[in-house]
C-alpha cells in the first residue's frame, strides 16, 4: 500500500475519534466538567495529530507534482 492511502486511513481512524470525543465533552460538560475538560484535552490532542497528518499528505502531493 501507498503512502497516501496509509495517509488516509490513519486520517479517518483519527478524525473518528475526534468526533467522538468532542460529542463525549459535549455530554459530560453539564454532568462532569473536569472530565468534559479531559475530553476536550484528548480531542484537542488528536486534531493536532490530524493537522500533520493533513500537512504530510499536501507535501506529499507537492513532492509528486
Amino acid at each position: 500500500m501507498n503512502r497516501k492511502a496509509d495517509i488516509k486511513i490513519q486520517q479517518a481512524k483519527l478524525y473518528t475519534k475526534y468526533k467522538l470525543l468532542v460529542e463525549q465533552a459535549y455530554n459530560l460538560r453539564q454532568t462532569d466538567s473536569a472530565l468534559s475538560d479531559i475530553s476536550e484535552y484528548r480531542a484537542i490532542k488528536l486534531l493536532n495529530k490530524l493537522n500533520r497528518l493533513e500537512y504530510l499528505q499536501r507535501e506529499q502531493l507537492q513532492t509528486n507534482i
